[in-house]
C-alpha cells in the first residue's frame, strides 16, 4: 500500500460519458500496474463512486455555485446553449476550482507521479500543472485522424475550407485526405471565432504536454499517427483499445432490463439484428426521430433501438410515436432507454450497428467485428464516419440529411456484403494482436507506465531539493542481477535458382533455462566518470571512462584514451 501511495496518479476528466468512461478505464490499467488513482471531478455530471471503489474522488464547484444553490451549468437553460459556448464555461467555470483543488493533493508533502488530463481542457491544466511542479499528459478521447483535422484549422482556415460553404460540401480537402469539405470536425455555433479559439486551446495544450494517450491501436491508425509524430514534438502512446485489456473486463451486475434485452437478443438469428445508438450527447429533431422509427419498422427486420429520455427535441421520451406504433412492431423491435453496449455488440445476433460514430462506439463496433451504418452528427464523428467507410472499409454512409423512411429502409435491407464482413474480422482480429503480450499496445503501455513512474523521481528530487543534494555526493553504486539469452548465428547456403545464396540461421542454445544468470555493478563518480562490470556464466566484461572527452569534426561526442574494457574468465563473482 506505501508504494501504490508513493505512485500516485491525478487524473482530470470532461464530464460527459463519452470522455469520462474511457478516463476510468485507463485508470483501471494504471492501477493494476501499481498506481494509486485520485480523480478531480466537476460537481456538474459527478458520477456514482461507489461504482469504482478503487479510486478516490475528489469533486470541485463551479466558481459561482456558492452565489447559488447549484451548478450553473446543471440549470435547465444550460442544455439549450451550444456545444461550444458549453465548453468555454465549462473551463471559465471550473479553471481556479481545479488550481486549488490540484494545490491540496500535491501540497503539504504529498507527492504524485503526474496529472492526466482530458484533452479538451487545454491549457488549463497546463498552467495548474505548472504551479505545483508535476508533469502532464493528456488523454485524447479521439482517434488520431480527428485531432490531426482539428490541429490542421489554421491551414483549412488559410486555404478557406473553413467556414464550411454548401456549395463545396462534395469537395475534397487534399491536405487531409480523404477527407471532404463536409467531414471536416466542426460544430454549429453561434460563435465561430469562438470555436476557433477551444480548438486551438486544445491543441496547443497537447503540444507543450509530456505526452498523449490515445485510445486506439497502432494498426488502425498508422498512416496518421506516422504523420503526427513528424509534425508534433510530443511522445505518443497508442495503447487502445481500453475496454479490452483485461483489466477492464469486469463481471456486471445486470438488472431486470438488462436480463430482457439479452433474452430478446437470445431469441434472435445470428447476425441479424440491426442494433441502434446515437450516443450521450446527440439530440435529433421530432421529423428525424419519426423517419427512423418507421425506417426501422418497413424493413421488417429485428432491431434494438436505444433512445435516452430527451434524446428527440422538444420530448420526454417516446411520446411522438403514432398511437399503436409500438405494438404494430411486436417482438420484432425492441426500444429502450439504454443498454450495455459492450455486451450487446458482442452478441452473436448482432449484424450492424447504425452509429453517430462518436469515437468510443467507432473502435468498440471495430473491435468486436461488427459493421456500421454512420451517420454522424458533429465534430470528430464525421472524420471517424469517413475512414469507416473509406479507409478501414467496415461501414455504409448514411447521412444526416437523407434521413429518410425510404432510403432507410433501403440501406437496411441492403446485404452488408462479405467482403465487409472480412474487414471486420480483419481489424478484430489485429486488435487482438496488438492487445498480445507482443503487441503494439502492450510495448506502448510498457513505455507510458515507465514513463510516468520517472515522473514521481523526478518531482522528489524537485521537492526535496534532490538535484544540490545529489552535486554533493561525489560517489556512488549500482548493484543488480542479470538474466542474459545466448543465440547463435550460423552461417547457411540455400539454393536460389542456379546459384547459392549464403543465409544465416538462428539457433538458441539456452537449453531450455531461460539463459545465463549473472550480476552487475555501475559505480559513479562526479558527473562524467563511470564504471560497469558485468559477469555472466563466469566470464566478466569491464567498461568505464574517465571523463576526458573530445568532439570530432562531424559533432559527435567521441572518448579518447578514456574508456576501456577488458573481457577475462572469472574465478570468483567479482575478483580482479
Amino acid at each position: 500500500m506505501e508504494e501504490r501511495k508513493e505512485k500516485r496518479i491525478i487524473m482530470f476528466p470532461l464530464p460527459f460519458p463519452g470522455h469520462f468512461n474511457p478516463l476510468v478505464q485507463l485508470a483501471r490499467i494504471f492501477h493494476h500496474r501499481g498506481f494509486s488513482i485520485t480523480i478531480i471531478h466537476t460537481s456538474f455530471n459527478f458520477p456514482d463512486t461507489t461504482h469504482y471503489p478503487n479510486f478516490a474522488f475528489r469533486t470541485i464547484h463551479h466558481h459561482n455555485e456558492g452565489e447559488e444553490e447549484e451548478d450553473p451549468l446543471s440549470k435547465p437553460d444550460a442544455s439549450g446553449m451550444d456545444l461550444v459556448t458549453f465548453i468555454r464555461q465549462l473551463r471559465e467555470g471550473y479553471a481556479d476550482p481545479f488550481r486549488e483543488s490540484l494545490k491540496a493533493e500535491v501540497g503539504g508533502g504529498e507527492r504524485a507521479c503526474c496529472l492526466v488530463s482530458d484533452v479538451v481542457w487545454g491549457r488549463t491544466t497546463e498552467v495548474a500543472a505548472e504551479e505545483v511542479g508535476i508533469r502532464r499528459m493528456v488523454l485524447t478521447t479521439s482517434g488520431v485522424a480527428s485531432f490531426c483535422a482539428f490541429a490542421a484549422y489554421p491551414l483549412l482556415r488559410d486555404k478557406h475550407y473553413l467556414p464550411i460553404q454548401d456549395s463545396r460540401l462534395d469537395e475534397l480537402v487534399t491536405e487531409l485526405p480523404p477527407l471532404r469539405v463536409k467531414d471536416l470536425p466542426v460544430m454549429e455555433t453561434n460563435e465561430p471565432e469562438e470555436l476557433y479559439r477551444v480548438v486551438n486551446n486544445m491543441v496547443e495544450g497537447a503540444k507543450s504536454s509530456s505526452g498523449m494517450i490515445w485510445n486506439t491501436f497502432e494498426d488502425l491508425e498508422r498512416i496518421v499517427l506516422m504523420n503526427f509524430s513528424t509534425e508534433f514534438q510530443v511522445p505518443v502512446f497508442p495503447v487502445g483499445p481500453f475496454y479490452k485489456h483485461s483489466e477492464n473486463i469486469l463481471p456486471t451486475t445486470k438488472n431486470k432490463e438488462d436480463h430482457v434485452t439479452t433474452d430478446w437478443l437470445n431469441k434472435q438469428d445470428p447476425r441479424t439484428v440491426v442494433y441502434v445508438s446515437f450516443g450521450s450527447l446527440a439530440d435529433i429533431e421530432e421529423k428525424e426521430f419519426l423517419e427512423i422509427a418507421w425506417g426501422l419498422r418497413n424493413t421488417k427486420q429485428p432491431f434494438l433501438w436505444v433512445v435516452r429520455p430527451g434524446m428527440v427535441q422538444g420530448t420526454e421520451w417516446l411520446e411522438s410515436l403514432p398511437c399503436g406504433f409500438l405494438e404494430n412492431i411486436g417482438q420484432k423491435g425492441k426500444i429502450v432507454k439504454w443498454v450495455n453496449q459492450l455486451e450487446v455488440l458482442a452478441h452473436p445476433a448482432v449484424g450492424a450497428f447504425w452509429t453517430h460514430c462518436g469515437w468510443n462506439s467507432t473502435l468498440e463496433s471495430i473491435c468486436e467485428g461488427v459493421p456500421m451504418i454512420c451517420t454522424p452528427c458533429f465534430t470528430d464523428q464525421r472524420v471517424n464516419a469517413r475512414y469507416t467507410v473509406d479507409v478501414w472499409q467496415v461501414g455504409m454512409m448514411l447521412e444526416r440529411s437523407k434521413l429518410d423512411r425510404k432510403d432507410i429502409e433501403k440501406l437496411l435491407r441492403k446485404e452488408m456484403g462479405e467482403e465487409m464482413r472480412e474487414s471486420c474480422l480483419k481489424w478484430k482480429d489485429r486488435a487482438n494482436v496488438c492487445l498480445s503480450e507482443d503487441g503494439s499496445s502492450s510495448k506502448y503501455l510498457e513505455k507510458l507506465v515507465t514513463a510516468v513512474a520517472k515522473y514521481v523521481v523526478k518531482q522528489y528530487t524537485a521537492v526535496a531539493e534532490g538535484e544540490t543534494a545529489l552535486a554533493g555526493v561525489e560517489s556512488m553504486y549500482a548493484i543488480g542481477k542479470v538474466n542474459m539469452g545466448v543465440t547463435e548465428f550460423c552461417a547457411a547456403k540455400a539454393l536460389n535458382g542456379k546459384r547459392k545464396k549464403k543465409m544465416a540461421r538462428i539457433r538458441n542454445i539456452n537449453n531450455g533455462n531461460g539463459g545465463e544468470m549473472g550480476g552487475f555493478v555501475l559505480w559513479n563518480k562526479g558527473s562524467c566518470q563511470w564504471s560497469l562490470e558485468l559477469v555472466v556464466s563466469g566470464c566478466k566484461v569491464s567498461v568505464g571512462c574517465d571523463g576526458l572527452t573530445t568532439r570530432s569534426k562531424s559533432g559527435m561526442e567521441t572518448l579518447k584514451h578514456t574508456v576501456w574494457g577488458s573481457f577475462s574468465q572469472a574465478q570468483d563473482f567479482w575478483s580482479n
